[in-house]
């Protein structure tokens, strides 16, 4: 991933206020995300907070830009760009997950583990529209995440960890059948 160099700053610093305040009432995961949900709500930037350079890809890819640590290491945000066809492995997080989709269509694939833990089976499918804001907290938070659409996708991610520190927002990718 890199670093965002040129960002709006009023737009992405009211959106950093939000959820530090959303964040800062220290509640549960699942309450936690519901207020920072609201946050992005009522926040959400426009796609042209990222640059040309950094919405283009080859079809069939995704990239992540950050675009806040926040200090104390409480969330992350993070820019992915969705090339048509980007396919992402079956996983789960090791924390609370608020996203929102600035443009395009982020197809969202839900899933659980059967219950004698050989199979997943999939319980769920979301097509996040542009503008929609939606989030999770482990457990139960296992999906896949693509672009079935013909035009390049952009969603916002802010995530309750320090990715600097843990690199990666995935606990585990799943290589179950699916049924």
């Amino acid at each position: 991933m890199d670093t965002l160099a040129i960002r709006p700053a009023t737009e992405l610093d009211e959106l950093i206020t939000a959820v530090r305040a959303a964040v800062a009432r220290h509640a549960d995961w699942r309450d936690t995300t519901s207020y920072v949900a609201d946050a992005l709500r009522e926040h959400l930037p426009p796609p042209e907070l990222l640059s040309a350079d950094q919405l283009a890809g080859e079809r069939g890819t995704f990239a992540g830009h950050r675009l806040h640590m926040e200090p104390d290491g409480s969330f992350s945000m993070v820019a992915i760009v969705w090339q048509p066809g980007a396919l992402t492995r079956i996983h789960d997080h090791v924390t609370w997950c608020v996203f929102g989709v600035l443009a395009g269509v982020e197809h969202e694939d839900l899933y659980t583990v059967s219950e004698d833990g050989t199979a997943l089976i999939e319980v769920g499918s979301n097509p996040n529209l542009t503008g929609d804001v939606s989030g999770f907290a482990p457990p139960g938070d296992i999906h896949r995440v693509r672009n079935v659409g013909d035009s390049t996708a952009v969603s916002l991610h802010i995530y309750g960890t320090d990715l600097d520190r843990i690199g990666s927002s995935v606990r585990r990718y799943y290589d179950l059948p699916v049924r």
